[in-house]
């Protein structure tokens, strides 16, 4: 898709619409992503940004709806991940700025991606400004939020923060602003964005947040790298992020489990009841039908993890090792832990489940249930009993 938006005078997107993308590096992108592009026209005409190396065309045609893109002088690289850097070979071609403005990381990861050392990098720092005319830009270095070279562009005369990778989502739609679609359904897309990418670097995203309230930036845009631009009350975004950040928890408990003939199941929802019983909120979620992503996005403000996998050659279903593999990386905090399953003749999996939560610093309920073949009525008590325990230490923990 190909249309231009003016978001502030002088200012387009002129990036690219991906409706077909369903997975990003683990990360299930069932209604597609954008690729954020944005062209300030002054006396330097400067692109911040380009896309994904498939998306060139969508580029270079709609930045040709808007100048010849011979007359950019500048490109400002805040993010150099393929989705964001892939097509700069064929747009510095076409462009041939004068200047590169990236990080000193970036400069580093410019090079060990594209190996050209002719081109025009100037590498700038936290606090460093540039003149575009009627325009300043200034940069600020976010390293690690999500990559080592990753920063911010603000521009004071139109109080507009571009902000790479931070305050985005993945969602395809032919809307460019907040308040043009379900404020609802952005947040969902939001926190699954922040849980899946920004989860690990939460410690970071808290002191981004003070530097930048420290500077007293006048913010009236947020304008992310992937999907929405914020431009009605672009502050609940950020506020959002300082929420998410804290790992603040609800009276919530997720189940997560995968099972071969059903006991495994029948164990879950037996702890389910001894947790509702409790008055926790809980969801129950099947690895056999639920993504590891939307998982993770339930379980950043759940107080409790609840572990179940039958037993498999002596270990867990290989869904629950994906599972745990993937949230070890994301490194949430402050959980409760518990784990349960059913075996046939031996009965490793519960063992190995709490392992991997205790590697992840989350407080273990006991060695956990360990269920041979089908639970009978006292099986199912003791799970039951499982959740209540659960549940009276969520309700010790977390304020009503």
């Amino acid at each position: 898709m190909r249309t231009v938006v003016e978001i502030k005078k002088g200012i387009n997107w002129v990036g690219a619409v991906d409706w077909d993308v369903r997975d990003f590096h683990g990360y299930s992108t069932k209604k597609g992503t954008t690729y954020n592009s944005y062209l300030v026209l002054d006396d330097k005409v400067t692109l911040f940004d380009t896309v994904k190396k498939p998306f060139k065309n969508d580029l270079l045609h709609n930045i040709h709806k808007v100048i010849d893109p011979t007359k950019i002088d500048y490109l400002v690289v805040n993010h150099v991940e393929p989705d964001h850097s892939g097509s700069i070979p064929e747009i510095v071609e076409a462009i041939k700025p004068e200047k590169i403005f990236c990080s000193s990381k970036g400069h580093k990861a410019l090079l060990d991606h594209y190996h050209r050392e002719d081109w025009p990098y100037e590498v700038v720092a936290t606090g460093q400004e540039i003149c575009l005319g009627k325009r300043t830009v200034t940069f600020l270095e976010t390293r690690m939020l999500h990559w080592p070279d990753s920063m911010f562009s603000y521009i004071k005369e139109d109080a507009l923060l571009i902000s790479s990778d931070a305050f985005g989502e993945h969602w395809a739609t032919t809307e460019r602003f907040n308040d043009q679609v379900d404020g609802a359904e952005l947040m969902r897309h939001a926190v699954k964005y922040y849980a899946n990418i920004l989860l690990p670097y939460s410690g970071l995203v808290q002191k981004l947040i003070a530097d930048v309230q420290k500077m007293n930036l006048k913010i009236d845009v947020i304008a992310p790298d992937h999907g929405l631009i914020w431009r009605d009350n672009p502050m609940q975004i950020v506020q959002a992020y300082d929420r998410w950040s804290k790992q603040e928890c609800k009276r919530k408990a997720i189940i997560i489990y995968d099972t071969m003939w059903h006991s495994t199941e029948m164990m879950a929802k037996a702890i389910a009841d001894g947790l509702i019983e409790s008055g926790i909120s809980v969801k129950i979620m099947n690895l056999a039908c639920d993504h590891r992503s939307d998982i993770i996005t339930e379980l950043i403000d759940s107080k409790a993890v609840l572990l179940g996998s039958s037993t498999l050659n002596n270990g867990m279903l290989p869904k629950m090792a994906d599972m745990l593999c993937y949230m070890k990386g994301l490194r949430p905090l402050n959980k409760f832990g518990a784990a349960f399953g059913s075996y046939g003749w031996s009965g490793e999996s519960v063992k190995h489940m709490v392992k991997a939560m205790e590697d992840m610093k989350m407080k273990v309920f006991g060695p956990g249930i360990a269920q041979q073949f089908v639970p009978n009525h006292d099986g199912l008590k003791k799970c039951v009993d499982l959740g209540r325990e659960v549940g009276a230490a969520i309700n010790e923990s977390v304020p009503a």
